[in-house]
């Protein structure tokens, strides 16, 4: 998959994986650092001693972490616009946990582009299948349809030949 491509180019990809990130740590300081900023504190989350009595045996990730990590996953693998443009989260039709995260685990994004439709001049619908896998585990982390909404200019869309 190149870099960089086309908003013209978009529609030709629906179906394809567009890419898969890296692989991102998720190590104790990043899970507390997210329940800091979400006041969210729970003991499977912030107690490795607690957490450890449980079927999780230690700390998990907080779901809503593993989401917050899609943005940085996207721009990691999947090809650039090269006409100026502002991407904007538009929501999920669908989000599912299917495995917790542990703590030192580490994760990566599968990006499939599901669909592509304007929704009115220099308004680009995006909806992505999203899978978030754990390194080494069977299940993936989280399942997702992610939608976003691409903002450009018209006149910056190349014509599209025929």
């Amino acid at each position: 998959m190149p870099l960089e491509i086309s908003i013209a180019d978009v529609d030709g990809l629906v179906g394809t994986e567009l890419g898969v990130s890296e692989w991102i740590d998720v190590p104790q300081s990043r899970i507390d650092a997210f329940a800091e900023a979400t006041d969210d504190h729970q003991f499977i989350h912030v107690d490795p001693g607690r957490a450890a009595e449980t079927a999780f045996g230690g700390t998990i990730a907080h779901g809503f972490l593993t989401v917050s990590l899609l943005s940085a996953m996207h721009a990691d693998c999947v090809p650039r616009l090269r006409e100026p443009n502002v991407g904007i989260n538009f929501g999920f039709n669908k989000l599912r946990f299917m495995a917790p995260v542990p703590s030192g685990a580490r994760v990566r994004g599968r990006f499939v582009l599901k669909e592509a439709r304007m929704r009115g001049p220099g308004l680009l619908m995006t909806t992505y299948d999203v899978t978030v896998q754990i390194e080494g585990g069977k299940k993936p982390a989280l399942t997702a349809t992610w939608l976003t909404v691409i903002q450009f200019d018209p006149k910056d869309l190349p014509a599209i030949p025929g």
